[in-house]
């Protein structure tokens, strides 16, 4: 069982206690801006070992009698079919995925929230969509000057213009397909709006990331800095609540740079800012419940090459730029680690050296490390999921889990009528072709039997892979890192 860094139970606890306290505070309303992921997000689980991927979910289920979600999604985003790099999907059918999601575990959704809306001919369409579909949508406009224009964002020409959320619940989640949504603004608008109407209500933020009360350079907090070099997010001590309480606490640039003026936001809006930092501003209770810090440090150190690698590939096709490589390889030189501490790395490239194609090396959570090569049957990722099924199910390497006689008429299949021009099978197809074997081969029904045990093993590929590979091993929930270059020099990659 893997080492654990991180209790997830006190979290669930304390973030559940910490939130209805915000509440209380606030006189019975609570706008609660949540950034990062609230479904599956793996890169907590993956840098705070015990982190539940769904622990925000299930944090706010034990809310759920007093909260409703709103969710926010940019006018921008839409016109320009802005695509979320994990799902591969865009913001607009994130959001219809997000509404559903909510809705199968109980979790009212609120409405829908288009900013920056401009008579965007592709917004309307989505609204109308929306709208089809009963769901509610509300609009807010471009304000000029935001965030500085602070006399005519608190007006009736600013704030005042927007659509007035109709809310029910207590706790308000506002939260988005991804970052830049105007999360905060429709947050604040809210506020507006309600002082208007003489309803008590106040504003928190809730983000994982960084931690505000463990240091500066720690590891988590480098971690994170990797995970968002594409933004030019930096993690730094908070000169504010520094001044205020004496106290360091770690927050990040963009917080900190709003701050002054979000706060004379706050004085418009009720006389009076709640809070003395951007800091004071958060509920994240996090950095509480790290339980071995040296677990943690060794997985967020993990992580940072991973992100390194991750650069290098969306650099290579075009998805960030050369900044972005600088950075997370100046973050792994702060956090003290190389390529050379990811095992799969050498493995898999020294069996591409020696086969002159393409390999794929995956650690096991024992350290063993079991490395698969091209061959004409199997890609290289595909042998080595195989390879590594026959190491965790104890069957010997020259056992066939599938036979030729299954493998055979599946690649006349692709390029016989798919028109794949590989056929070699990929490791979905490879492992439909294990599932079929096990039906009636006990030694393929043992191997499979060992797929959980993947969850959480270190792959690294020679090549970029395909997308179809690359969505397998997400599923598995295995992390995978690539080398920066593809099998072909074609310039059309599927």
């Amino acid at each position: 069982m893997s080492k654990i860094g991180f209790d997830s139970e006190k979290y669930l606890k304390l973030q559940s206690e910490h939130i209805k306290e915000r509440i209380d505070k606030f006189g019975g309303k609570l706008y609660l801006e949540f950034g990062g992921k609230l479904f599956d997000d793996y890169h907590a689980s993956r840098v705070l070992p015990g982190f539940e991927p769904d622990s925000k979910i299930k944090m706010l289920m034990e809310l759920s009698d007093q909260a409703e979600i709103v969710i926010v999604i940019s006018a921008g985003d839409i016109e320009k079919n802005k695509v979320r790099g994990d799902l591969g999907i865009t913001y607009d059918l994130d959001v219809l995925r997000l509404i559903d999601a909510f809705r199968e575990i109980g979790l009212t959704v609120g409405g829908v929230v288009i900013t920056q809306y401009a008579a965007q001919s592709a917004v309307d369409s989505f609204k109308k969509k929306l709208e089809r579909l009963n769901i509610k949508v509300y609009m807010h406009y471009m304000i000029a000057g935001y965030p500085s224009n602070v006399p005519l964002i608190v007006s009736d020409e600013g704030f005042g213009k927007n659509d007035y959320i109709q809310t029910e619940k207590p706790l308000v989640v506002i939260t988005a397909p991804g970052p830049g949504s105007g999360k905060m603004a429709v947050c604040l608008s809210q506020l507006y709006h309600d002082c208007k109407k003489g309803i008590k209500s106040g504003y928190a933020k809730f983000e994982t990331f960084p931690i505000w009360n463990i240091p500066l350079k720690h590891p988590v907090n480098l971690a994170y800095e990797a995970a968002t070099a594409d933004l030019n997010d930096v993690n730094m001590i908070d000169p504010f609540h520094l001044e205020a309480y004496g106290e360091t606490a770690v927050n990040y640039n963009r917080d900190v740079e709003v701050f002054p003026v979000l706060n004379a936001i706050f004085e418009k809006i009720a006389g009076k800012s709640p809070y003395k930092s951007p800091t004071d501003m958060g509920v994240n209770m996090a950095g509480n419940c790290i339980i071995d810090d040296e677990i943690v440090c060794k997985a967020s150190r993990d992580e940072i090459v991973r992100r390194y690698y991750q650069s290098l590939c969306d650099n290579r096709v075009g998805n960030t730029s050369s900044e972005a490589v600088f950075k997370t390889e100046f973050l792994m030189n702060q956090a003290g680690v190389s390529v050379e501490n990811r095992k799969t790395v050498a493995a898999a490239l020294k069996k591409a050296e020696e086969t002159s194609a393409p390999a794929t090396a995956i650690e096991l959570e024992d350290g063993t490390v079991v490395v698969g090569k091209t061959t004409n049957l199997l890609g290289a990722s595909a042998a080595a999921i195989l390879n590594a099924l026959k190491v965790l199910g104890g069957v010997h390497d020259s056992i066939d889990l599938i036979s030729r006689i299954i493998i055979e008429p599946i690649q006349k299949l692709k390029t016989g009528h798919l028109g794949n021009h590989n056929p070699r099978l990929h490791v979905d197809e490879v492992l439909i072709a294990l599932a079929i074997s096990a039906a009636t081969n006990p030694t393929a029904e043992l191997a499979l039997k060992q797929i959980p045990k993947l969850i959480g093993c270190e792959v690294h590929s020679s090549v970029i892979l395909s997308e179809v590979d690359r969505n397998v091993f997400r599923k598995l929930k295995m992390n995978l890192t690539c080398e920066p270059q593809y099998q072909t020099k074609k310039l059309f990659h599927k």
